[in-house]
């Protein structure tokens, strides 16, 4: 029962069940687990088998029967098609899965989720369901279920319970037939505090000290998927006090955010990056979030912006912090520009946490010894039980190496120094993302094969030179 439910309920509860009950009081977030828990289980274990479709359903009547936001809790439409996408949505989001894939082949139809990075295979279909499949997530999207050719991207809303899901839609044609990518956004997860980030210490130190500066360019860099946008959210839910005009464009929208105003890329009509970058510096704001500076525009109007007394939020995909500085250099943006303008540029990755149900100690091997030392006997490995449905992993945990630019980082960027003389200048004060990943494995957070899955080993000896570790 959810805390603060009305205990008359249990008394009709009792009635229809014909027998005592034993009741346990959930607290609303793990009430809600549950509930989703318990429904996602039938998702694609279910009776909704390939078998039961009907291809002669006709899915472009559905088109004005889906609400703004469809419940997947709600049974009473029970065609076999509308059940069985709703339990693959709903077994993805029990599952935590990021990204879910429909992927149609000539002899059958597969179905897999990312889970904490990972790809899984969680269904194989038959073929000839993947038209009804791929239009009926066309039509909940509002798509052209008609135009196969091209690709299409739209958005869907579900719930589940009181939990609200925002799944970006994908498609694109393939030789098989249309692929569908459906993005699964937890609108919980989007707005993360920075104490839930994992951060150490000294990197949220510099992140929320940056953040307090009434101008110049803070940095987010790492790989697709790696958690910059939700650092980014986490640093706008800090100055999202109302004291400040905050406004963002990006591409696309993931997250609402009440009190900040949000633009949405559409390169078709003209909307980039840096035409709503230009446009929303004339709507008076104090902070400036950019999805991404993917070209030289983009970066210009930021620094720009930086310089007129704006706090500018963005995104860069390089590899390590140093990187950004010379990825924007490599722009054509002027070095003393730079110098001027950057106040942190932030790294991260993503890595699978260990299951702390199931680890095991690893015992020492040439690969842990060589890389970890005398301390290769604290590492763990993973086992598999059911709380990890036998994966061995929980969740993930970020990696972060924060380059805060000073007074000697200013003159080297300034005078056009290499990515070395700035690397050994900006870790000889903070930790590169080679000692995060080291203290990881060495905590029992994760194992040595995740971090180097993630990252790439430059240097062979056993503690890497700052800078030159992680990739």
């Amino acid at each position: 029962m959810r805390e603060g439910a009305n205990p008359a309920a249990l008394l009709e509860v009792r009635r229809a069940a014909g027998r005592p009950l034993q009741v346990e009081s959930l607290a609303h977030g793990e009430f809600d687990r549950r509930l989703s828990e318990l429904y996602a289980d039938a998702g694609l274990a279910g009776d909704v088998t390939a078998g039961a479709l009907d291809a002669s359903v006709d899915l472009g009547e559905l088109a004005g029967d889906i609400p703004a936001a469809a419940d997947l809790l709600d049974t009473s439409d029970d065609a076999p098609v509308i059940r069985l996408i709703n339990g693959i949505i709903a077994e993805g989001a029990r599952r935590g899965a990021s990204d879910i894939h429909i992927e149609p082949f000539e002899s059958s139809l597969r179905v897999r989720l990312r889970v904490d990075g990972v790809m899984h295979e969680a269904a194989r279909l038959p073929v000839r369901i993947a038209p009804l499949l791929v239009s009926r997530v066309k039509v909940m999207a509002r798509l052209d279920i008609a135009e196969r050719r091209v690709p299409q991207d739209g958005r869907i809303t579900v719930a589940m319970g009181t939990r609200s899901l925002d799944v970006r839609v994908s498609t694109l044609p393939a030789r098989g037939g249309e692929r569908v990518v459906l993005r699964l956004l937890d609108k919980d997860q989007g707005t993360l505090g920075l104490d839930r980030l994992g951060m150490p210490p000294a990197v949220r130190e510099a992140f929320t000290g940056s953040l307090s500066l009434p101008n110049g360019i803070v940095l987010v860099t790492g790989p697709t998927g790696s958690g910059k946008t939700t650092t980014l959210y986490a640093g706008l839910g800090l100055l999202n006090d109302g004291s400040r005009n905050i406004l963002t464009v990006e591409d696309p929208v993931e997250y609402a955010v009440d009190g900040v105003g949000q633009t949405q890329v559409n390169a078709r009509v003209g909307m980039t990056f840096a035409a709503g970058l230009r446009a929303i510096l004339r709507q008076d704001p104090d902070v400036v979030m950019v999805g991404e500076i993917r070209d030289a525009e983009t970066a210009q109007i930021a620094v720009q912006a930086a310089l007129t007394g704006h706090l500018v939020l963005s995104t860069v995909h390089t590899n390590d912090a140093v990187g950004a500085i010379t990825r924007l250099r490599d722009m054509g943006i002027e070095p003393f520009l730079l110098a001027s303008t950057v106040r942190l540029v932030l790294a991260q990755r993503l890595v699978r946490r260990l299951c702390p149900h199931c680890r095991v100690p690893r015992a020492p091997d040439a690969l842990s010894e060589r890389l970890l030392g005398d301390a290769a006997a604290a590492a763990f490995q993973a086992a598999g039980c059911g709380q990890c449905q036998h994966s061995g992993h929980a969740g993930r945990i970020g990696l972060y190496e924060a380059v805060r630019v000073d007074g000697e980082l200013r003159r080297l960027i300034g005078t056009n120094a290499d990515e070395d003389a700035l690397a050994t200048a900006a870790f000889a004060r903070a930790e590169p993302l080679s000692v995060a990943a080291r203290a990881a494995v060495l905590r029992g957070d994760t194992t040595l094969e995740e971090v180097l899955r993630v990252t790439r080993q430059e240097s062979t000896d056993a503690t890497p030179e700052p800078g030159h570790a992680v990739v």
